[in-house]
Order: C-alpha cells, then sequence, then structure tokens
C-alpha cells in the first residue's frame, strides 16, 4: 500500500539526511522526517509524497532516543539559526562526522574513513558576527526557518551578550524615532540589516546596512549604541539601494570611531573591515587551520598557494612554516586588508594577488610556478573545473582541500582523482555548533608512479571463494532488507553481480522466452545490493 500524503504512521528512524533531519523507510520509500532522531519510533505525519522520497514531521515521539534533549531557545525551530537543539551534543557530533563520511564515501567514491571531529569546548555564544534582518514591527531578530520572516529576537544562544545588548539598542533606537524597514518587495524603507562584530578582547563593530545614504537621528544611534555597549569601537553605514539580498552595500561611511576592529587567530593580529570574510567561530577556525596546517607538511623551503585566501588568514599561517606563500582573492578590500595583515605581522614571505581562483590558478600555471603544496577554502560551491585543471597543471605534491560543504568536497575530491590526486586523509571539524553545517579538512597527495610497488600474485594461492561462499542470494537479501529496508529478488541481484563482472552462471535466472521482457533492477536496489557486494567483500 502506497504511502499517502497527510496520514500518520509509526516509523523507525534509521539514520540522518544531510541537513540532520531523521531518515525512515516507507514501502521501500525514503522519508526524512524533521525533528526525529535516529533509532527513535516516531509517529510520523506525511507533509509531502513524491515518486521517490516523501517528508513528514513527528507527531509523538513513541521511543525517544538518548540523543535527544529538550531545546533550550524559546524560538526553536521557528528561527531558522539552529537546525539542532533537539540533540544532544554528542550526537550532533555523530551526526556531523556520518554527513562527512557518506559524502566522501557515496560522492567522491573514497573508501577511507574519516578519522575524527573535534568539537567545540563551548558549542554556544561563539560567533563573532551577527547580521539582524529588519521588519516593521519593529522586528529585529532572524528569519524563520525557509522564509524571509523576520523573527524578533532579544537574545541568541550563539552570538555574545555584547550583541544582544547592541541589537536591544538599535532596535529601541529604531521604534523611538519611528525609522521604517525595508520592505524588499515593494523596494521601500530605509533599514536592511543590523550587523555586529566582536573580538577576542570582547571589542565591537557595528555596521546599519541601509536603503539610503544617511540615517535620520544618526548621533542619537551613535549614543545609544555607546550607552548600550562601552567596548563599542566604531558604528558604520553601508549603503545597499540595489534590488538583491546581498546584505552588504559597496560603498560604507563612517559615522563614529573606526571602521575595522582588530583580532589575533593563531598568534597573528588582522584588521577586519566590515566586508572581510572571517570564520565566525574563532576558537575552532585555529582548530582547523592547525589541522590543515599539519596536513601540508611544512618544514620551511616549501611554496604554497592560497587560492581561496580572503583576508589572508591560511596564507599567513601557512607562511611561517614555508619559504614562500602566495594567497589569491577577488574582493579588492580583502587583498589589502591581507597585504596590511602580512606588514602587520612581519611576514616578508606571502604575496596576494587580486583575482579570482581560477584566473590566480591559470595566471600562476602560465608563469610555470610549481608549487609543493595547494590549499583551497572556497565557498559552498567548491571549485570550478577550471581551478581543478590548474592545480593539476602545476602538480603540487599536496592539495589542503578546507570545505564547508561536504556534498562539493566529494565531488571535487572525485575530480581531483581522475587528475591524479588520492585523498590521503580527511578530519572534520565543527565551526557552527547547533547547526546543520560542519567544516572538513583533506589531504590529497599526488600518485607517483615512480614510488610505485610492482608486486606478482599468484592467485592460483588465493582464497577467492571465500567470501562469496558467504554471501548467499539469502545472505544479500537479507542485508539489503536490514540496512535499507528494500526487498530485492534473485534476479536483481544476478543483474547487478553481471554489470560488477562477478560469475552467476551463463543462464542462471535468465528467460528462457526470446522475446521475454525482464525488469531491470531499479537504480536505488542497485546502489544497496552494491553496497551489499561491498559489505561481503565480492567487489
Amino acid at each position: 500500500m502506497a504511502a499517502k500524503k497527510n496520514e500518520r504512521y509509526p516509523l523507525r528512524i534509521q539514520g540522518y539526511g544531510s541537513a540532520g533531519e531523521g531518515v525512515a523507510r516507507l514501502e521501500g520509500q525514503a522519508v526524512f522526517v524533521k525533528g526525529a532522531l535516529r533509532g527513535e519510533l516516531c509517529q510520523v505525519h506525511l507533509l509531502k509524497v513524491g515518486k521517490t522520497a516523501a517528508w513528514g514531521k513527528v507527531d509523538q515521539v513513541l521511543e525517544p532516543s538518548p540523543g535527544r534533549q529538550v531545546p533550550d531557545c524559546p524560538r526553536y525551530p521557528q528561527c531558522g539559526g539552529c537546525q539542532l537543539r533537539h540533540m544532544t551534543y554528542a550526537e550532533e557530533l555523530a551526526f556531523k562526522r556520518q554527513k562527512v563520511q557518506d559524502a566522501l564515501q557515496r560522492i567522491g567514491g573514497w573508501e577511507g574513513e574519516v578519522t575524527g571531529i573535534h568539537g567545540a569546548k563551548d558549542p554556544d555564544r561563539y560567533r563573532n558576527k551577527i547580521q539582524f534582518p529588519v521588519a516593521e514591527g519593529p522586528k529585529v531578530g532572524f528569519f524563520r526557518a525557509r522564509s524571509h520572516d523576520v523573527i524578533d529576537a532579544p537574545d541568541c544562544l550563539l552570538q555574545p551578550m555584547a550583541a544582544t545588548r547592541l541589537r536591544g539598542a538599535f532596535r529601541d533606537w529604531m521604534a523611538a524615532h519611528h525609522i521604517p524597514a525595508y520592505d524588499e518587495k515593494a523596494h521601500r524603507g530605509l533599514l536592511r540589516h543590523f550587523y555586529v562584530r566582536t573580538n577576542r578582547k570582547g571589542q565591537s563593530l557595528c555596521a546599519v546596512i541601509a536603503n539610503g545614504e544617511a540615517l535620520p537621528q544618526e548621533a542619537a544611534l551613535v549614543q545609544a549604541l555607546r550607552q548600550a555597549e562601552p567596548n563599542l569601537v566604531g558604528v558604520v553605514l553601508s549603503v545597499n539601494q540595489e534590488k538583491t539580498n546581498v546584505i552588504l552595500g559597496k560603498t560604507y561611511r563612517t559615522l563614529w570611531g573606526q571602521d575595522y576592529l582588530e583580532d589575533t587567530l593563531c598568534g597573528l593580529e588582522f584588521r577586519l573591515s566590515v566586508p572581510s570574510f572571517y570564520q565566525v567561530n574563532r576558537e575552532q577556525a585555529e582548530v582547523l587551520y592547525g589541522r590543515a596546517l599539519a596536513f601540508a607538511g611544512l618544514t620551511g623551503r616549501e611554496t604554497v598557494v592560497d587560492l581561496y585566501c580572503g583576508i589572508g588568514t591560511i596564507t599567513l599561517v601557512m607562511a611561517r612554516q614555508a619559504g614562500r606563500a602566495i594567497g589569491a582573492e577577488v574582493i579588492p578590500a580583502a587583498v589589502e586588508d591581507a597585504q596590511a595583515n602580512a606588514r602587520r605581522n612581519g611576514v616578508e614571505n606571502a604575496e596576494f594577488l587580486c583575482a579570482d581562483a581560477g584566473q590566480a590558478a591559470q595566471e600562476l600555471a602560465r608563469r610555470g610556478l610549481r608549487p609543493d603544496v595547494i590549499c583551497v577554502d572556497p565557498p559552498r560551491k567548491g571549485i570550478s573545473p577550471e581551478v581543478v585543471e590548474a592545480i593539476v597543471q602545476m602538480a603540487p605534491q599536496r592539495v589542503v582541500y578546507v570545505s564547508c560543504d561536504p556534498a562539493t568536497l566529494g565531488r571535487d575530491v572525485k575530480r581531483l582523482r581522475e587528475g591524479g590526486y588520492l585523498l590521503q586523509q580527511a578530519e572534520a571539524v565543527d565551526l557552527f555548533p547547533r547547526t546543520g553545517h560542519v567544516e572538513t579538512v583533506v589531504l590529497l597527495s599526488k600518485l607517483n608512479t615512480k614510488q610505485h610497488i610492482e608486486v606478482e600474485l599468484n592467485l592460483d594461492e588465493l582464497d577467492l571463494t571465500a567470501a562469496e561462499s558467504k554471501a548467499t542470494y539469502d545472505k544479500i537479501k537479507a542485508y539489503v532488507l536490514e540496512k535499507y529496508g528494500l526487498k530485492v529478488s534473485s534476479l536483481y541481484i544476478s543483474q547487478v553481480k553481471r554489470k560488477c563482472g562477478l560469475d552467476v552462471g551463463q543462464n542462471y535466472n535468465l528467460s528462457k522466452k526470446e522475446d521475454a521482457k525482464v525488469p531491470q533492477c531499479p537504480p536505488e536496489k542497485e546502489a544497496a545490493i552494491i553496497e551489499a557486494l561491498k559489505h561481503f567483500r565480492m567487489i
């Protein structure tokens, strides 16, 4: 009986989807259940039923998981900022490690294991940059999940208390002086976002993003913000009059104080302007960059290229242990910050190019540069085919890939493998606790044919039948049913075995009729059978 929309079913949650939603099986379909944890038995209300999958929500947890906890935020899960506050932090880390493992195996074709995940010492109050959307009300807070409906949020457990105080002062100023919020549909109104950045010392920098070149009552705003937060160092106006979802504008005017904030990371000092990219979790960023540095294996003589350098954080970290470091970044202001950061830290063996990663990589390749290590820390879309091509052309011995999206990482690992690079090691780092995001750092090494060892094997001495003798058709059926909830026939198994080059007998499960139409194994069941064959070491 097929699953039906708006019906309720008791389902056992078998694992997690990429966003942390529970995954169950119903009539051979995958069912994605928001708010469910693996191992739980839940009464699930189906909200959408497709041809190959369904989506639902938890009506009732019949058998809760030990990994479940009561969410500690009154706006969860309506606010879209957090997705995992119903999980214990230990369960969250287990999910994120498995998320990376699945992406590297299923998309990247890697057969290794993610060696671990580095969790945060404190999963709360870690964000050093917060961008509050603004709406009439006034409302200053965060978007409701999967919408642009603003939820007014007096506090957020991910942000420092300084941001909470500044947000409250900004909202009060907005209400007291009747300052209109921006309406993105009508392209009217003034205030679009309120931005706060903090540093290790507890200092703060604010920016108001507005649909105009001036604010009413600017002096009153500055006074209110300074009274709310004594460690405020500057207030900046960012002008954004475009019909766009991009938050920051292209021009800036300082209303008071300075237009930058200084911070320390990995023992280096950085100057951050409002648009500068900087990891929002400082403590975990130090862990991430430390692992990237370890993977680079520098001895002091190498040339390192950092193709997505931002304000130069990874470039300068690498430069301290390399002979030469070259960073590339497409945002001119970030390149200026990177150059200034190199001077500020007395790093003389680092240089920076203003170009996108593909252009920079191709230019360096044309120059004949042969780096020993290339480091990439791309946005979520990953690296382009042009960047892959340039990396292969420059032929570094090692590629250190820092990723914020396991799926595009898996895709790029596969592309780089086709170019002669093998994934050697992978570790996950939790930079975004209580959300579905996770960072990964991996090491890829160039396949060196000169270092290959030829080994002659006598196949007659190998026991090739031991594994197959254990993996009968019934065993494969049982494995697929238990792990995936799918029923597969002997015909489907034989079809998949033939595709994999396994001997199933010349006429096994073939119809004796010349014109017979033989049903073909569906892709979902074929993937499950292949996994079973791998499990039994038959392929």
